[in-house]
């Protein structure tokens, strides 16, 4: 009864399908183990809108039957899969579907038991581990058969990485021994992996050999990156953290291949050696290094090429290095050959395998893994070697060198008597020409302050000249600039100077000046603002953090003072009275402050025109200048 149920439900599907029929998994009592289910699946490319309900109204011609090669490649768009089984006993099964590759972006299941949805289940690695129906490092998915029942699977698959899909169906029983023994083989081997590379640390930190320091980097750099490879770092380590997955991908790669190729670097003695092999070493490095901090910020498929490319160059190079050498007789490179051959040939298989150029009935990373353990086991052998070596040679040097430190002792000891007859008369002569020289440069410094008074300093007033308030000028504005405060400029000029000069004599007008320097000096209070002889009878006053009612009333007392100032010359009281232009702003731009002194020499024109004596404040329409003046 049971054949003739099995018999009908199989030529049903093949009446439903008149073009190109499916082929069924039929599972009985004997499949109680795994059982790879490449052969019973076929595959559809889908479009931007097509969900579950489209896909399973796909006809037979749609779908076709996966092959090795078909999605062994990176960066595939999304694609569905499916598959039917049978359950041809009269109870009920146990099954458990497993993915191999644990790098799959998502998943997305969907169980049909009849036409009738079971189960929809995601999955990937783009989720926090903890979601997963199964804990284990692999994609799980547990169902149940019913008797003479048809199972049909939909999975959607969209991944940036390998879309290499290795499913297979396992009993329980069957998985769970599966699981030991795996566990068993992936333990050993990066337990293998850490303890050679912490072994190699400890080593490095106690001799301080880079050597070692590199190699540590290396191993333990390789051995975090097997254990992200594996899906055991996602489990044990950062389970939460699902965006690490890719990020730790991409940058561990470079980052191995940054310390392989310095730690080839050192142990081939490349620095005495070949100095061209040495700096090509040096930029690979570099570029390794680079890597490391660009290709996270790539998209995941454009890493994973440039990885694997990058991986593919620098086994080639490297094994190019250590041939050339060891075709010139170095001990070292023949080895490191030997060792790196097993990488070379490991890197190129995986490489071609994750690029599509070949297909092979095992995981794309066993090949590497293969070539890596025994790349590691060689290069320890190596180092082991070289330390040796360095061991024998150093203690021929330390035997070397104590025979040489016991004639220099006997030579220095010779030498420090005649040290100790020369020091004393040494001494002397050193104290006195560094007396001479601090004297010489104390003048110095007295007459470099001076000119440098002067160079800045009108001679006739004693305030800052024009040089010095046009450098001022410039600096005041840059911190205007900066610290968004107004600066404010006052334009001085004496009324009917000229006048002073003819009815008195050039004399009385320089004391004049003078006069007016020496108020401007104690009615500017602040240490930062400046007050300058501008040229002839003009002065111009700097006031910076001030704004334009703080600028007028400061105006406004320099006019009062000067006005009520009493000046006479032999006897003869001179009125004097001033113009002042004020102009204030925040500076925006390097030219603005040459064009703030424009303004107050404006408002000052303005200020003179009006019939003198007064202050006035500039602003853009020259009809509206600001008379300040008070009565």
């Amino acid at each position: 009864m049971k054949q003739i149920n099995l018999i009908l439900v199989i030529l049903t599907l093949l009446l439903s399908y008149p073009l190109k029929s499916e082929t069924l998994l039929a599972l009985s009592g004997d499949s109680d183990k795994s059982l790879r289910i490449s052969p019973w699946l076929y595959y559809t490319f889908e479009s931007e809108s097509e969900g579950i309900e489209q896909i399973r109204k796909f006809s037979t011609t749609q779908w076709d039957r996966l092959s090795l090669g078909d999605n062994n490649h990176i960066a595939l768009k999304p694609f569905w899969i499916k598959f039917s089984i049978y359950n041809a006993e009269p109870q009920t099964i146990n099954r458990l579907l497993s993915l191999g590759n644990p790098h799959i972006d998502k998943l997305d299941i969907y169980h049909f038991a009849q036409n009738v949805l079971v189960n929809h289940t995601q999955v990937g690695d783009t989720f926090p581990f903890h979601q997963r129906p199964v804990i284990n490092n692999l994609f799980i998915y547990p169902f149940e058969l019913a008797p003479e029942i048809v199972n049909t699977f939909y999975i959607r698959v969209d991944t940036e990485g390998s879309a290499n899909l290795p499913l297979s169906l396992w009993s329980p029983n069957a998985f769970a021994q599966h699981t030991e023994a795996s566990a068993l083989s992936k333990g050993f081997q990066l337990g293998a992996l850490a303890a050679i590379g912490f072994f190699s640390l400890c080593i490095a930190i106690t001799s301080r050999s880079f050597s070692y320091s590199y190699y540590a980097g290396y191993v333990l750099s390789v051995t975090l990156l097997v254990a992200t490879l594996q899906g055991l770092a996602f489990r044990f380590i950062w389970p939460d953290w699902p965006m690490l997955q890719h990020l730790m991908i991409t940058t561990l790669v470079p980052l191995s291949i940054f310390f392989a190729i310095l730690f080839t670097e050192k142990v081939l003695l490349l620095k005495y050696h070949s100095l061209p092999m040495l700096r090509l070493c040096r930029y690979s490095s570099a570029a390794a290094l680079l890597l490391v901090f660009i290709t996270p910020m790539l998209d995941y498929s454009q890493a994973q090429y440039i990885n694997i490319f990058s991986v593919l160059l620098v086994t080639t190079l490297l094994m190019g290095i250590a041939s050339i050498l060891a075709i010139r007789g170095h001990k070292l490179a023949r080895l490191y050959t030997l060792a790196w051959s097993g990488m070379l040939i490991g890197s190129f298989i995986t490489g071609s395998s994750y690029l599509g150029l070949i297909t092979l009935p095992i995981k794309h990373l066993t090949p590497l893994m293969v070539g890596l353990t025994f790349e590691i086991i060689f290069m320890a052998s190596i180092l082991a070697i070289r330390y040796n070596d360095e061991r024998k040679l150093k203690l021929q040097t330390q035997q070397e060198a104590l025979l040489q430190s016991q004639r220099i002792r006997k030579t220095k000891e010779e030498a420090l008597l005649i040290e100790a007859n020369s020091n004393e008369k040494l001494e002397q002569m050193v104290q006195e020409r560094t007396l001479e020289l601090e004297i010489a440069l104390r003048e110095l410094n007295e007459a470099n302050q001076k000119l440098t008074e002067q160079a800045t300093t009108d001679s006739l007033t004693g305030v800052k000249n024009r040089a010095a308030f046009d450098k001022r000028l410039q600096a005041e504005g840059r911190l205007s600039r900066r610290q968004q405060t107004p600066m404010a400029i006052l334009m001085l000029d004496i009324d009917r100077f000229k006048s002073i000069n003819d009815n008195y004599g050039h004399l009385a007008g320089d004391q004049i000046l003078r006069f007016i320097a020496q108020t401007l000096k104690e009615k500017l209070k602040r240490p930062a603002d400046l007050v300058s002889r501008f040229g002839g009878e003009e002065f111009a006053i700097i006031l910076p953090n001030t704004d334009q009612p703080g600028a007028v009333q400061v105006a406004e007392q320099i006019r009062k003072t000067i006005y009520d100032l009493p000046i006479s010359w032999e006897n003869i009281d001179i009125p004097l009275t001033i113009s002042i232009g004020v102009s204030s702003e925040i500076m925006q731009s390097e030219t603005q402050p040459t064009k703030l002194l424009e303004q107050a020499d404006k408002a000052l024109y303005r200020a003179k025109n009006d019939g003198r004596n007064r202050v006035m404040v500039y602003t853009p329409e020259p009809q509206k200048e600001i008379d300040h003046t008070q009565s």
